[in-house]
């Protein structure tokens, strides 16, 4: 009884902490924390210690999972550079320079302890993204930054894992290197296995209930065997999320995709909620460490603190490099618009191309010219810049990850509270000041143009809606709209009840065929809409808001004709 009254608490805790966030501008994980930090020094309170194992393997890879799920595609491979660079290149760098920082100031420490404890550190948590989305940042900031909160994690675990190698025995840099290509490449090719085999399986489950509850076994499924391979599980469990995130619009219906969204949705805010709420209450028992061990806390204190302005200062040099890099690529990128805007002209329409090379060339045509769009409206400057690096916080897995030192490292306990002094100040310090300085930045105010660009993508949605009823084949040859509009007003001029009678029978009779003609709409909509995805004619927030209206229609549908 005493364990369901403590879920009980900590699940009202975090549904509280995130209805209130928003009223108080605080981020919820940090209410948690700060919660969690009161709980555990109240007497009575015993120290609270939590297996890392359970956040590494029980917590993370349905986290991640979700996350990607979510992640646009198309956002993704346009912003790989940055995404690839923050998460891999960002975190290796960031663990090798750190190492050199705790090697100097711990006198019984190795490199590779001091590389371990980088790693720790190098990770930040998706905790910015939902800031970012509350300002009303360009679309593409909330992008890259959910893109390497999610690689990132996996990619200092795998750094972490080759650092405790080398603290027991002697590794060679070229092995490391080795060991860390074949555990990213490895995982994606299982990860996009298994989210390909799951969209194939769950699209010949009817109940959408049951393909949900199938769907939690995803990121297990890619995480095991790529961990049994000596791949990293969380990259595989994000690349098969990507996988089913893209394919789920074409395979599944709309009522598995909804039951999905909310369901997944619920579990991530539990999950990540409960482990912020797990990092404050664990405070306690990592002060009573410490102190175990003859230190104070001021010895976790100051080196924190000082790696925390490191890390901050290494994120900036390594931005503005990258920032500089993107924005000479999209230079050059934009500089072949004449001559790919000259050869869409010579091809002419797509879809009117009678040979099917030529028409994925013309489609190839029409994503590149589509790309040096997004690049020339969705700018990544300085500014920008400047915002990814206030945004890199620190979170969960920093602290999860420092419990899983060996218990023979030297300066453990000390080490596991530097990481978690890193992660609090960081969400306490960067978390409590991201909206207000991105409103500093005056980033470009993008609102008028999504808004001019869903009216576009509204025009052509109608277009097709008013295609379809004029279609002899589908709505007959004297017009489904115009039948329906007569049946309406002989329905209001009637006063006699038998002859409204038969106006009524039509009616419904109309409305069934109605119905038939509406999932005709839908179904065209929807083929249209992924076209325009995949030519990346619009931008992904535009495109899933409106494949979200075409599922409500459809689900709404499925509701009339059950009555």
């Amino acid at each position: 009884m005493e364990i369901v009254g403590i879920v009980v608490v900590c699940v009202l805790a975090v549904a509280g902490a995130n209805q209130l966030a928003p009223r108080v501008r605080i981020a919820a994980p940090l209410l948690l924390v700060g919660f969690g930090v009161a709980v555990s020094y109240l007497p009575g309170v015993p120290p609270i210690s939590v297996d890392p194992e359970i956040i590494l393997i029980g917590v993370l890879p349905p986290l991640l999972y979700a996350a990607a799920v979510a992640l646009p595609a198309m956002d993704f491979k346009r912003d790989f550079q940055a995404i690839s660079g923050l998460s891999i290149v960002l975190v290796v760098i960031s663990a090798l320079l750190l190492g050199l920082f705790f090697m100097w100031i711990l006198p019984d420490a190795d490199y590779a302890t001091g590389v371990a404890l980088g790693a720790i550190l190098s990770p930040t948590d998706a905790v910015a993204t939902t800031t970012v989305k509350r300002v009303g940042a360009p679309q593409r900031l909330v992008t890259v930054l959910s893109g390497e909160s999610l690689f990132n994690d996996a990619s200092a675990l795998v750094v972490l894992r080759a650092a405790i190698a080398a603290m027991a025995t002697s590794v060679s840099l070229f092995g490391v290197a080795v060991s860390f290509a074949w555990a990213v490449v490895a995982a994606v090719v299982v990860g996009a296995a298994v989210g390909w085999v799951f969209i194939v399986a769950r699209a010949r489950i009817s109940n959408a209930a049951v393909a949900t509850a199938v769907s939690f076994t995803a990121p297990y499924i890619a995480y095991v065997p790529a961990e049994v391979m000596g791949a990293s599980g969380l990259v595989a469990a994000v690349a098969a999320g990507l996988v089913t995130g893209r394919g789920s619009v074409r395979r599944l219906t709309a009522a598995h995709r909804q039951s999905d969204q909310q369901t997944w949705r619920t579990v991530e805010l539990l999950l990540e909620g409960g482990v912020f709420l797990l990092m404050g209450l664990e405070l306690k028992a990592l002060v009573t460490d410490v102190r175990d061990s003859h230190e104070t806390v001021w010895h976790a204190v100051w080196p924190a603190a000082i790696a925390f302005v490191l890390l901050i200062v290494i994120r900036w040099a390594f931005v503005m490099t990258l920032v500089a890099g993107i924005s000479r690529r999209a230079r050059r990128v934009i500089a072949r618009e004449p001559m790919l805007a000259e050869m869409q002209d010579k091809l002419g329409d797509p879809d009117a191309a009678a040979d099917r090379m030529t028409r994925r060339f013309q489609r190839s045509i029409d994503r590149r010219l589509a790309d040096i769009e997004y690049y020339r409206t969705e700018s990544m400057g300085f500014r920008e810049g400047y915002v990814v690096v206030w945004a890199g916080m620190r979170g969960v897995v920093t602290l999860a990850a420092a419990q899983t030192l060996p218990a023979d490292t030297p300066y453990r306990s000390l080490l596991i509270l530097v990481a978690f002094v890193v992660a609090t100040g960081s969400l306490m310090i960067q978390g409590t000041t991201l909206g207000a300085f991105i409103k500093w930045m005056k980033l470009p105010d993008q609102r008028e143009a999504a808004a001019q660009e869903r009216r576009r993508l509204n025009r052509e949605m109608a277009s097709i809606s008013y295609e379809v009823l004029a279609d002899p084949s589908v709505c007959g040859t004297d017009g489904l709209l115009a039948r329906s509009v007569e049946q309406v007003r002989e329905l209001e001029a009637s006063d006699d009840d038998e002859f409204e009678g038969d106006v009524l029978d039509r009616r419904l009779r109309n409305a069934v065929e109605m119905r038939r003609v509406r999932r005709v709409i839908i179904d065209r909509q929807r083929a249209e809409l992924i076209d325009l995805r995949d030519r990346g004619a619009y931008s992904s927030e535009s495109l899933t808001v409106a494949l979200a209206r075409l599922d409500a229609e459809e689900i709404s549908l499925d509701a009339q004709g059950s009555r």
